[in-house]
């Protein structure tokens, strides 16, 4: 394979790159959203009190999954354009975006093996806060906000050896209800799932940030070579480029063409008087 063939080779490549590039921001973008304005964080949240730390671990967690989802797209737009028209500067620019991407899902695939998920403890906390006020507190307190998260859940109460206390949760969890699954299992459940589409569109990112990093670097490297030897009057990568490049050899063009008028005038006649 030569280096044209090797070269539209990787220009296809960074096409194709770059397609799943957006692919992944959009879904990157639609879970963030999802993780915002889906039905189970949108009750976790309206119950939610003002001080607690879910409202600030839900926006966090938007707020980075949004950014991610930019970085991403624009990324891909800008490793298109490079590609078809050949410009150094925007492949540089689209090379930065991955790599700051890279950085970005490296430290997000840390934080999910090593560090528990924020938004999943405090969505678990906010309903022990509301659980525990509805069987200790008043009658009705918290009970609207407990009821709406059950529903959404579709579970009741919580198992644990201090949940029973004077019968409070059998008031609570009465009729179909009681047949339901235990609430902390049920959020638990619904965050597991979650948690593992996060983790496959992380190791998607991961995987498709590596190549198109390479595939760039490459892609720019031979868009500078093939500038320099342009200059030169060598070579050129763009085929629609040929009409800056000089027309006929060096040593023609140095050679006076004998057809040329001198911007001088015609030379004078002879004197007469010599």
């Amino acid at each position: 394979m030569g280096p044209r063939a090797r070269v539209r080779a990787a220009k296809c490549q960074m096409l194709m790159a770059s397609f799943f590039t957006m692919l992944l921001a959009l879904s990157v973008a639609a879970l963030a959203t999802l993780t915002y304005f889906g039905v189970h964080f949108t009750v976790i949240s309206q119950a939610s009190p003002h001080w607690a730390p879910y409202a600030a671990a839900q926006r966090w967690a938007f707020f980075l999954g949004l950014s991610l989802a930019l970085l991403l797209g624009l990324g891909a737009v800008l490793g298109a354009t490079a590609t078809v028209r050949e410009a150094g500067g925007l492949m540089a620019a689209a090379f930065l975006c991955f790599a700051l991407v890279f950085c970005a899902l490296a430290q997000v695939a840390v934080w999910r093996l090593h560090g528990p998920s924020q938004v999943g403890e405090a969505m678990l906390d906010t309903y022990d806060l509301l659980y525990d006020r509805a069987v200790r507190g008043p009658s009705g307190a918290g009970g609207p906000e407990l009821a709406a998260i059950q529903d959404t859940f579709l579970c009741c109460g919580k198992s644990s050896p201090f949940s029973r206390l004077g019968g409070s949760q059998d008031l609570l969890c009465r009729g179909p209800q009681a047949e339901r699954q235990d609430c902390l299992q049920g959020i638990r459940s619904f965050l597991k799932t979650h948690g593992n589409i996060i983790s496959t569109l992380t190791a998607l990112g991961l995987a498709c940030m590596v190549y198109a990093i390479l595939l760039s670097s490459f892609l720019w490297f031979t868009i500078r070579a093939g500038d320099n030897l342009a200059r030169r009057g060598q070579y050129t990568l763009n085929p629609w480029s040929r009409e800056r490049q000089p027309q006929g050899p060096s040593f023609f063009r140095r050679c006076p063409s004998p057809h040329r008028t001198s911007h001088l005038g015609p030379a004078p006649w002879p004197s007469q008087h010599a």
